[in-house]
């Protein structure tokens, strides 16, 4: 076990790159699989969920050649997959879980699924109902609502689902699915969740429309080998953004970031608390808004943060929350029942460890209400294991009156394992250490 110490600093500044979006490779890596042809994915991200995702696709029997930059990945086309000789280990990436779920429900073989023990304590009914309302035959601990998963391919039926939640991960695979399934697979959510999938699949050649923006369909298509740019991943900028507007002086500039304005929520909140946030040279790469951050100190003030505007910032809840901890006046974030079903309960955990950091933290059944500080203090925090709450606590750790501590840091590998060293190049007066405990 890895914990991380870190000193104040002074203002952050320069000009960073960030490693590719997580989730735009996941699904660049599925989606090159199931076309036919060679892709090539550049600049994808290499944290160990995605990883997990590439392992997963090379045990069902296509070809990845891997270096530090690309993915060569040599696609058979929707039925090319075969059977895996074991048990597919997802790790602690609940994306690789249910788009694999969608994808290995429609295949001809058996397969089981499995992760590690916050994984296998996530909720799959979620995929795993839906999945079977279109003749998937999927067993599973607790009826099938916790992995391990157990999936014996079955011929598929296109179906229209109305779903109770706002879920990325869930249409996402019901989308794959429905990529195998005969007749139209409609999904129907309650707000617009990020669009990823539906982006990729444009681009791959899938046959899908968007009826609004709560609604899309698919038919059944082939999809065609196409090369992806993978644009940088906003939720590990965010981290930087933060630290930026936090540490008095500071100037930094962010390039190649992704701009998906499902994903922009965070930008949106943090400037209505006050933010100086510009964007430029804006375009697009690969069916993405791709562009450059430049972000300078500011006076915060706490807001009333609207659900539509956190929904779309629901991975950058936790480094929100560091940033309300330095606003003035009082935050409040609602609507986000969700989050306490994450890699942690993300509600108790940033209310343990702010209250460490001396943040007077109320929590609420959805939310948190959070009254900011000029100061905090500094503490041991523990990481619980999500690599979110680790790198939200090195930022805030920059910001506090005296070392910070942060525990169980192993995690930040399955997202960033690029973060302390990108952090300590824009925080060259801040002391960072890592120290291993056997």
């Amino acid at each position: 076990m890895t914990q991380l110490t870190i000193t104040p600093s002074g203002p952050v500044s320069g000009e960073i790159s960030i490693p590719g979006d997580k989730s735009v490779t996941h699904r660049a890596v599925i989606f090159g699989a199931m076309a036919e042809g060679t892709s090539i994915i550049r600049d994808y991200c290499d944290g160990e969920d995605c990883l997990h995702t590439i392992r997963a696709i090379q045990a069902l029997g296509i070809p990845i050649e891997i270096t530090q930059s690309e993915l060569r990945i040599l696609g058979k086309g929707l039925w090319g997959f075969s059977e895996p000789q074991q048990i597919i280990d997802c790790g602690n990436s609940g994306t690789s879980m249910r788009l694999l779920a969608g994808l290995l429900s429609g295949q001809s073989f058996f397969s089981i699924l499995t992760g590690d023990t916050s994984l296998r304590n996530r909720p799959m009914g979620r995929i795993v109902n839906p999945l079977r309302q279109m003749g998937a035959t999927i067993g599973g601990r607790n009826k099938g609502a916790l992995s391990p998963l157990a999936i014996q391919g079955s011929p598929l039926q296109g179906i229209s689902y109305d779903s109770s939640i706002s879920s990325a991960q869930v249409k996402s695979g019901i989308l794959i699915a429905g990529l195998l399934a005969k007749g139209t697979t409609t999904f129907h959510e309650p707000a617009s969740s990020r669009d990823h999938t539906e982006k990729l699949l444009k681009y791959f050649g899938g046959r899908l429309t968007r009826k609004d923006p709560t609604t899309v369909s698919l038919e059944p298509s082939t999809l065609t080998s196409h090369d992806v740019k993978v644009p940088g991943d906003f939720s590990s900028a965010a981290f930087f953004l933060v630290a930026a507007l936090i540490l008095p002086g500071s100037n930094l500039t962010i390039r190649n970031v992704g701009l998906n304005t499902t994903r922009v929520g965070l930008l949106e909140i943090l400037c209505k608390m006050g933010a100086s946030i510009q964007t430029s040279n804006v375009h697009e790469t690969s069916g993405e808004l791709t562009g450059d951050l430049n972000v300078k100190s500011s006076t915060l003030t706490g807001i009333d943060v609207d659900p539509n505007d956190m929904l779309r910032a629901i991975d950058e809840f936790p480094i929100l929350c560091v940033a309300a901890s330095f606003a003035k006046g009082k935050t409040r974030i609602s609507g986000m029942k969700e989050l306490r079903v994450k890699e942690s309960d993300r509600i108790a955990t940033m209310t343990e460890v702010l209250m460490r950091l001396g943040v007077e933290v109320d929590e609420q059944p959805d939310g948190l209400i959070l009254q900011g500080t000029s100061s905090l203090q500094g503490a041991e925090c523990p990481s619980y294991g999500d690599h979110r709450i680790a790198m939200s606590m090195a930022i805030a750790g920059l910001h506090a009156s005296q070392t910070t501590i942060v525990t169980n840091i192993d995690c930040i590998q399955t997202s960033f394992p690029t973060f302390i060293d990108k952090l300590q190049s824009i925080a060259p007066s801040c002391k960072i250490e890592t120290i291993c405990n056997a």
